[in-house]
């Protein structure tokens, strides 16, 4: 049976054409370098190498033989390495599902920076709710999901890895935006009409908002719902109502409109990575690790 150190010893015969040349380079004794060519060429029924006691010469079939030994002698060497950086989770494919507003916060650092370090892998990239990123996860469709907490499905693990702070927005033109940077109170919005969440597309903005006003001592009118955050901030602009966003809403620079931070201090909400508590591959791995060295956890942070 040919093996692969036949082709390694027939290689370097071939390229330096001496045998006691090719033993040392192989760190073999020249008798078995001999011993090894033999049973190479027996076991071919081809003689690839001439010898005389003055030199050592290819023939036609040696020197064909050469040509495909090195090829396959290249192609496990790059198989050898890609399932190592594989292993490692330097190459292979990551699906990864992403929501809309992380576009203009985290996603774009995060996937720039993974592909500068991670070249030899390829990324599958999903704009997703985050309730189709649950299902995703699920079904296999993606590996990982950038969103919002809480996931609430025991076979996902979560690493949340940025807090952002609500802010009411409202037109440039509410009394409200004359206030300049100081901070403005929940309990005097309950007059206030506001653009809204829908419920069904952004659940998670929706249901936090309610329950701010709510803890406020109000119920917010809703003249106009959205589904998107530059949809809610486009609303607010033209003067439908004020609003209250997550301050990543900053980053779209839309004008004529005005952010105010909340006295109440209500909890921020999340952007946290998701994955398959049984299913952490090394591509996710090494997705994972990464993140976590761009946002390191605050001093006193729990881990999820």
């Amino acid at each position: 049976m040919i093996e692969t150190r036949h082709l390694r010893y027939f290689v370097a015969v071939a390229e330096m054409l001496h045998f006691g040349r090719a033993a040392e380079r192989l760190n073999i004794a020249q008798p078995a370098l001999s011993r090894q060519i033999q049973q190479l060429e027996q076991e071919l029924g081809v003689l690839l190498l001439e010898r005389t006691q003055r030199r050592v010469r290819l023939t036609a079939a040696g020197r064909l033989y050469l040509e495909r030994a090195t090829r396959l002698l290249d192609e496990l060497a790059k198989a050898t390495g890609d399932v190592r950086r594989a292993h490692a989770g330097h190459a292979g494919r990551l699906s990864v599902g992403f929501i809309h507003s992380s576009t203009y916060s985290v996603t774009p650092a995060i996937l720039g920076q993974y592909h500068a370090s991670f070249p030899d892998v390829e990324l599958v990239l999903h704009e997703m709710t985050i309730f189709e990123q649950f299902r995703a996860l699920r079904e296999n469709v993606i590996d990982v999901g950038i969103l919002r907490p809480p996931v609430g499905d025991p076979h996902l693990s979560v690493m949340p890895f940025r807090d952002e702070d609500f802010l009411i927005v409202a037109p440039e033109t509410h009394p409200l935006a004359g206030k300049g940077n100081a901070d403005a109170s929940l309990a005097d919005m309950a007059a206030e009409t506001f653009v809204l969440f829908e419920q069904r597309k952004s659940p998670l903005f929706h249901s936090r908002i309610i329950s701010m006003c709510e803890a406020a001592g109000f119920v917010p009118q809703v003249e106009q719902y959205a589904n998107q955050i530059h949809t809610v901030l486009g609303l607010v602009r033209a003067g439908m109502g004020i609003s209250i966003v997550p301050e990543v809403a900053r980053n779209l620079h839309m004008p004529g409109i005005r952010f105010l931070p909340i006295r109440e201090t209500p909890p921020p909400v999340q952007v946290a990575l998701a994955w398959r508590s049984l299913d952490e591959t090394p591509t996710v791995h090494s997705f994972r690790a990464m993140v976590a060295d761009m946002f390191p956890a605050k001093p006193g942070a729990a881990a999820i």
